[in-house]
């Protein structure tokens, strides 16, 4: 792999801290690198450290083709996709072009795990624990009604009456219906899996405030429940590259772990993990460059970040 390193963000517009991260981890092994971001706008704030990229909506019919030109012109060597839809886009390029990594799964376990109703199915075929799904019957109330395709907590509803269960029942082809656990605790996961298949970094998190269905401060915690169950969704799913899991446990049985979903991207409070002592984008690199990859010796507990917005000022040079 050649130096600079030319990596591109799919949807990182908001990832600074992680391009700062990312950077860091360059300069730790004496590579320098050149940051692109894929956007529709160019007024976004990771263009303080990185080239901002107009392009396509990642469900445009031409998204491969658009997306294969930008990487020619630039010589883009690394994809790294931050959103949902950029993740398939990023898998199914690397199967089809195969001329740059990218930590991924394959494109078809990315659609599986972006269906909540494909993943939840997954999940308990590979004897994974998941809240109860609804399949048919009379139903036990509350249930959690998840749109299938839906990210960052929207269009879910609650339901209580059978009123409700009736108006979302007439729908459910596009509705993941399950159990619904009032009082609980959630937790994250984040990982980094080797395309080897080595598990490289486990790190669980409280999430102690979300806004947006993204989260604003989270802790590491030490938890040999959540690393185990971590390990044995990776080993039993066929997991690769950087995965983001969220768990949920009911407060009333603390010691009862359910996993909710499972993101194949770096997620948004990720950061927390790489503070703690969980270096993921260098993991990103040592694959890229073909260096030697190493186990994390320990994720510190206990380490706390509260994220915050900051402005990027554009300036209209007319």
């Amino acid at each position: 792999m050649k130096h600079p390193l030319n990596i591109l963000f799919l949807g990182g517009a908001k990832r600074v801290s992680m391009a700062r991260k990312l950077i860091a981890a360059g300069q730790r092994r004496g590579v320098s690198m050149n940051l692109f971001s894929y956007e529709l706008h160019a007024e976004v704030p990771v263009a303080e450290l990185a080239r901002v990229i107009t392009g396509r909506k990642f469900n445009a019919p031409d998204i491969l083709d658009h997306l294969h030109t930008i990487v020619e012109l630039y010589s883009i060597d690394v994809l790294i996709p931050f959103v949902d839809p950029a993740v398939g886009v990023a898998a199914r390029y690397v199967e089809t072009y195969g001329n740059v990594v990218a930590p991924v799964v394959s494109s078809t376990l990315a659609e599986t795990l972006f269906d909540k109703s494909s993943a939840a199915r997954a999940f308990e075929e590979a004897s994974l624990p998941i809240p109860s799904t609804y399949k048919s019957g009379r139903p036990r109330f509350p249930l959690i009604a998840k749109p299938r395709y839906g990210s960052a907590s929207r269009g879910i509803e609650v339901i209580e009456t059978i009123t409700d269960f009736r108006r979302i029942i007439a729908r459910r082809d596009e509705f993941l219906i399950q159990d619904f656990i009032p009082d609980h605790d959630e937790f994250t996961v984040d990982c980094y899996v080797a395309r080897g298949g080595e598990i490289m970094c486990i790190s669980p998190r409280r999430r102690l405030e979300v806004l947006g269905g993204e989260v604003v401060r989270t802790v590491t915690i030490d938890s040999p429940a959540l690393v185990e169950a971590s390990r044995m969704a990776i080993e039993r799913l066929g997991l690769s590259g950087a995965l983001t899991l969220q768990y949920l446990s009911p407060r009333e049985e603390p010691d009862r772990l359910m996993l909710m979903e499972i993101n194949p991207r770096l997620g948004g409070g990720a950061v927390c993990t790489v503070h703690a002592g969980g270096d993921l984008p260098g993991y990103i690199l040592d694959e890229a460059l073909g260096l030697p990859m190493h186990p994390a010796p320990c994720i510190k507990p206990g380490t706390l970040i509260c994220r915050y917005f900051q402005e990027v000022a554009f300036f209209n040079e007319q």
